[in-house]
């Protein structure tokens, strides 16, 4: 073959590949609102960045009449491309190809480029779109799965992964987002579940539609699988971007840093009211935490799951941050089962990649109730106490208004490692409230007082003053200073540029076992 005819079949294989699982195939996937695998690709990827691998690749099965179906590329588009002029690698599952179905030559094309990433130190990114195991492959589709998870466990807190559900993703193929650091989804065109919504009808006789039982909005605020649920395949993308602008390539750098156009000494005279005088009154601590923020710019994770706890990345004069805090406005900002899930998971992932974690309380305890002790809350209020005490990023925490008991110590206190510790002069630390703890300490006073009422009241508010004051907690060196609301940008920023060059260090040891 002279070399114009070996041009003449190189384009013709790119246009094979290009194309997918043909012309109606994509047009079926367009119908449903959805992009196909290489319009995906180009939209992430900064114009002209992506470079493919394995773009020939077909499958090796000979059985079931396979052997007469081969489309180039397999079912998977794997490369690595610029995302904002940083390196990325990916792979995205086309499901105009046998449904993107997993294959083994498909499974070697994911495992490739997780590989390289892993070597090379940038992020993986993996857009979901598939049928699951490719049935006719049997056995060798299974064992792929198992190589991706594997890689996906060694990848962990050493380069961010990112998934993206973008349609299907069903049973054994669910568990690869799932040991990744953060998962998208899209609204109504995408769902995940162990077992679908047939296979319920038939072994436990409960209907349910695949939407409700594994859809966006189901694995966002039912079960806290997914993080994010976004309206488009484009508006899921755009988020991927925005996700990796504040997470540094892998575990050995530090966040990007970007010029900050925000006066870092810029006060918010609105805070000094944003504590209500009644402590039983609730707030949005939202608004704190824009207030303090570059350009009140935050981005919220797990927006839709454990309301009760805030979480999110933001930037303090450039620097990229975690956000950490209580929701007073959502059960009074209790710990329960759901809100320490997320908060541990949070913290361990900025400590993963060298963020900062900025800790805001208003906490009044744990959640009390019989469902939430069945629940483990014991083992899951214990899990933000172990990753608070294992991060060894830079931790400032800021105590807005109540801070009692363990929920106290567990939101990031003096004792768990945090290198700064602020309090608003509304802030009340004690071991419990007010009410319940002059109903113990004064019972008989209470009891024998010709006005008890008034008498409670009083005492009541001398153990504030005496015993939950911030100042007591100042005194005993747990608070390093007392500020006023309307400072809390600058003494946070302050703080931070003291710690950029912390070491610290945990005991040396083959890995901690946290309580799962």
């Amino acid at each position: 073959m002279d070399i114009e005819a070996k041009i003449k079949e190189l384009e013709k294989r790119n246009l094979d590949a290009e194309q997918g699982g043909g012309p109606k195939r994509i047009e079926q996937q367009h119908a449903k609102g959805k992009l196909t695998a290489r319009e995906r690709v180009d939209y992430l990827l900064d114009k002209g960045s992506f470079e493919e691998v394995d773009k020939f690749v077909v499958h090796r099965c000979h059985d079931f009449g396979m052997e007469k179906a081969k489309i180039p590329g397999d079912g998977v588009v794997t490369g690595y491309g610029m995302i904002n002029g940083r390196k990325v690698f990916l792979f995205a599952q086309d499901f105009t190809v046998f449904g993107g179905s997993l294959s083994g030559p498909f499974g070697e094309k994911v495992c490739k480029i997780m590989d390289l990433a892993l070597k090379n130190g940038a992020p993986v990114i993996g857009l979901n779109d598939s049928g699951g195991a490719r049935i006719q492959e049997g056995v060798t589709s299974l064992g792929s799965y198992g190589e991706i998870f594997k890689r996906n466990v060694w990848s962990s807190g050493v380069v961010p992964q990112i998934s993206v559900i973008m349609g299907p993703c069903a049973g054994g193929a669910v568990y690869s987002p799932a040991l990744t650091d953060f998962i998208l989804m899209v609204k109504k065109t995408s769902n995940m579940f162990i077992t679908g919504p047939q296979v319920i009808k038939s072994v436990t006789s409960e209907e349910v539609t695949a939407e409700a039982l594994g859809g966006a909005m189901t694995q966002n605020s039912k079960s806290g699988v997914a993080h994010f649920a976004e309206d488009s395949d484009k508006a899921a993308l755009d988020r991927v971007k925005e996700i990796l602008s504040y997470l540094p390539q892998n575990y050995r750098e530090l966040p990007p840093r970007v010029e900050c156009t925000d006066d870092p000494n810029r006060t918010d005279p609105d805070l000094k009211t944003i504590i209500p005088a009644n402590p039983r009154l609730p707030y949005d601590m939202k608004a704190i935490i824009h207030s303090v923020l570059d350009n009140n710019e935050f981005l919220e994770i797990h927006r839709h799951f454990a309301a009760n706890m805030i979480v999110g990345f933001g930037r303090l004069n450039g620097m990229s941050v975690g956000i950490v805090a209580n929701q007073p406005r959502v059960l009074a900002g209790c710990l329960d089962c759901d809100a320490s899930v997320k908060c541990a998971r949070f913290v361990r992932t900025c400590d993963a990649f060298n963020l900062p974690v900025i800790t805001f309380v208003d906490v009044p305890g744990y959640l009390p109730g019989v469902n939430q002790e069945y629940g483990g809350i014991i083992k899951h209020g214990a899990k933000i106490i172990y990753a608070y005490s294992e991060a060894t990023v830079p931790k400032v925490t800021c105590v807005t208004r109540k801070a009692y008991g363990g929920a106290y110590i567990a939101m990031s206190g003096k004792h768990l490692g945090a290198d700064i510790n602020y309090a608003y002069p509304t802030a009340e630390i004690a071991v419990m409230g007010p009410d319940g703890a002059a109903n113990i300490i004064f019972k008989k006073e209470i009891a024998e007082a010709d006005d008890s009422e008034a008498t409670r009241a009083r005492l009541v508010d001398e153990y504030r003053d005496n015993f939950a004051s911030p100042f007591r907690a100042a005194e005993l060196g747990y608070i390093d200073r007392i500020i006023f609301p309307e400072n809390t940008r600058p003494r946070l920023i302050k703080a931070l540029t003291m710690l950029q060059d912390k070491v610290d260090a945990i005991p040396e040891r083959r890995h901690g076992n946290v309580p799962l």
